[in-house]
């Protein structure tokens, strides 16, 4: 998925400066933003507050959305670099074209996930005639410095393992949870699940105490630990937690992320990954001029997506928190 705002800001992130050195419970207040032609997503990383938890650089958070009388979700080819793409969805379908010639429609419960790597487009689509309502997440995993030159790639995993325990269906859409591990290729380690809550559950869930980590509402609300989630926010909850209670008077589904904290600096603007302003110049210039580094998609009917003007001013390193 796209980042479409015209004037990204461009940031530095990473490094451990800035990681809290025990448990947290921090709010992170999303952002509003306008995704294509019609769909409207919460921004919710980068935001104020924190840019990253663990790799995991970029979370919207969509839906649901009744697209019954319109086009749906509509994002024309765009480039990324230096990046993997985890796209999981809840209710609805989205038809994925991209620069390697894959051609899927990712349903809920399965997991599409796009490396990136040396460079990549693709395209997101609602099907012509698709279901009532688009709900779901899109996420970006920044690669480290020895995978992020690496051959791009797309994987489409319609089965996920997981687990059920007290009230709580998991399903690990990457790394390892409770036991579950996913197919999906990690270059980091991280990880990412669906924790379906069951109105009255009251959960202790299992973390790795060397793992930063954040929670999504998806849907409905719930206690964690002493924190009210609510729908569409994200709760950050820090470092050396080896577990997690969570506790929900109405069904709920959660979104886990996590992950080592990302010690390499990076620059993210718009929908690339790079290591300097200069290298992030160049990938716009080659995407505008149609260079053979990002390929073409196939099967799109209508334009690429044009990079948006580059910052006027320089980079300056802000660490992984405003």
């Amino acid at each position: 998925m796209s980042n479409l705002d015209r004037r990204p800001p461009a940031r530095e992130l990473g490094g451990l400066a800035d990681t809290p050195a025990g448990p947290v419970l921090d709010l992170l207040p999303g952002k509003e933003v306008l995704l294509g032609e019609s769909t409207r997503v919460r921004r919710l990383l980068p935001t104020l507050g924190r840019r990253l938890v663990g790799a995991w650089a970029f979370v919207d958070h969509y839906g649901p959305d009744d697209i019954a009388s319109s086009p749906g979700m509509q994002v024309p080819p765009h480039p990324h670099t230096g990046l993997q793409t985890v796209s999981w969805l809840l209710e609805g379908e989205v038809h994925h074209r991209d620069s390697l010639g894959s051609d899927a429609v990712i349903r809920p419960g399965e997991l599409a996930l796009m490396t990136a790597g040396h460079g990549i487009a693709h395209s997101e689509q609602s099907p012509a005639a698709h279901p009532r309502f688009l709900h779901g997440a899109q996420l970006w995993v920044a690669l480290p410095d020895a995978a992020r030159d690496t051959a791009p790639a797309f994987a489409h995993h319609t089965e996920l393992p997981g687990f059920a325990s007290d009230g709580l269906t998991a399903t690990v859409l990457m790394g390892e949870l409770g036991g579950a591990g996913s197919p999906g290729t990690a270059h980091t380690p991280l990880v990412g699940a669906d924790l379906d809550l069951a109105a009255g559950a009251d959960v202790e869930l299992p973390l790795e105490p060397d793992f930063e980590y954040a929670l999504l509402a998806s849907s409905g609300s719930a206690e964690v630990e002493d924190a009210l989630l609510e729908r569409g926010a994200m709760l950050y909850l820090g470092t050396g937690r080896r577990s997690v209670r969570m506790r929900a008077g109405e069904a709920a589904r959660l979104l886990l992320l996590g992950g080592e904290p990302f010690e390499e600096r990076i620059v993210m603007w718009w929908n690339f990954v790079g290591r300097s302003g200069e290298e992030i110049a160049e990938y716009a210039e080659r995407w505008d001029a149609e260079d053979e580094r990002f390929g073409a998609v196939v099967g799109y009917d209508g334009d690429r997506l044009p990079a948006p003007p580059l910052p006027p001013v320089p980079l300056k390193a802000r660490g992984r928190v405003r």
